[in-house]
């Protein structure tokens, strides 16, 4: 059973390492589903099917998600208040999107990180996630996988 989940994380990081938003997307869904499908089903089963679930929830998010989106998650990264909201809504496709960091905190690499819980809801359908991101060398916040 962790044989198998360990290849479906070690699978959802390949996808990711050099991908576009919406693969990321995928990658980060897939990861999560899994996590997800093993905590309710317990079993290989409930693993694939969060992973596939969560892929496809993923991609979605990742593929509507534009650069002026992603320009302003970070920019709630850099200024927005752990346990305060920022919320905003897309003119060009309708997309809503809040974005609420949860804590701050020094890696094992002492950089600065952020964790935010994101809330994005396209064409009337909300979805979560939990999104990690840490300063480059050069003061960006990345998302981490």
């Amino acid at each position: 059973m962790w044989k198998n989940f360990m290849l479906l994380l070690l699978f959802a990081a390949l996808i990711t390492s050099c991908a576009t938003k919406s693969q990321t997307g995928a990658g980060i869904g897939a990861a999560a589903g899994a996590i997800a499908g093993q905590a309710i089903g317990h079993n290989t089963e409930g693993t694939l099917i969060g992973a596939a679930i969560g892929g496809l929830l993923g991609y979605a998010v990742g593929n509507e998600m534009d650069k002026a989106d992603q320009a302003k998650i970070n920019s709630a990264y850099e200024t927005v208040p752990d346990g305060r909201r920022s919320h905003w809504v897309n003119p060009n496709n309708g997309n809503s999107y809040t974005v609420t960091p949860q804590r701050t905190y020094q890696n094992d690499q002492d950089q600065s990180c952020r964790e935010a819980e994101i809330l994005v809801t396209i064409d009337g359908r909300p979805e979560k996630m939990i999104q990690r991101a840490c300063r480059d060398q050069y003061g960006n916040w990345i998302a981490q996988q």
